[in-house]
């Protein structure tokens, strides 16, 4: 059995920043990728950015210069930081990764419950 929890959202003031983190639980034998996703209100889930055991990252053009992502892999963690947050970027933050949790298990996808994160005045 394997758990993402995330933690960090909350309410912050635009312009200012959060750190979300997510660790991922349970029987893992190994951890690839793990990736911040968000969907606002009335939208669909779109990935932020990403990040491969080997510490590769992938940021979507709108939150470059702006997130951080960060892994800690002997504690499975994912961490984001989010500096100049804009009230659009108002959403539900969702971590997910892919986790193989035997030697002769394929690797699978799993979600994490998602953090609320509001930017507003």
């Amino acid at each position: 059995q394997v758990q993402l929890v995330e933690s960090g959202g909350g309410l912050v003031q635009p312009g200012g920043s959060l750190r979300l983190s997510c660790a991922a639980s349970g029987s893992i034998f190994r951890l690839y990728v793990m990736n911040w996703y968000r969907q606002a209100p009335g939208k669909q889930r779109e990935l932020v950015v990403g990040i491969t055991s080997a510490g590769t990252t992938n940021y979507v053009d709108s939150v470059k210069g702006r997130f951080t992502i960060s892994r800690d892999n002997a504690k499975n963690t994912v961490y984001l930081q989010m500096n100049r947050l804009k009230p659009e970027e108002t959403a539900v933050f969702y971590c997910y990764a892919v986790i193989q949790t035997m030697n002769n298990n394929p690797p699978l996808a799993y979600w994490g419950q998602g953090t609320q994160v509001t930017v507003s005045s």
